[in-house]
């Protein structure tokens, strides 16, 4: 997947789930111009709002950033 493409991910999740960029904003604590940027790819999304994401999708992070394409979520470490 193309590096640019993982931003087209983000908003097919979102999309695959209903919410608008408001919802996904304030769930993340931000205006939602902030996160359009991330989503258009205008800006970086940093680590912690991809690890937010990911729970709030129930996926990996690595799904995210198109490193696979399976979306469920790697099982918990056990410690």
């Amino acid at each position: 997947m193309a590096a640019t493409s993982y931003y087209r991910r983000l908003r097919d999740l979102r999309e695959d789930h209903d919410k608008t960029q408001a919802e996904v904003a304030a769930y993340l604590g931000m205006q939602q111009p902030q996160y359009y940027r991330y989503e258009r790819g205008f800006r970086d999304v940093p680590t912690d709002v991809l690890i937010a994401l990911a729970r709030l999708y129930a996926t990996s992070v690595d799904y995210l950033l198109g490193l696979t394409d399976e979306l469920r979520p790697y099982p918990p470490a056990k410690l």
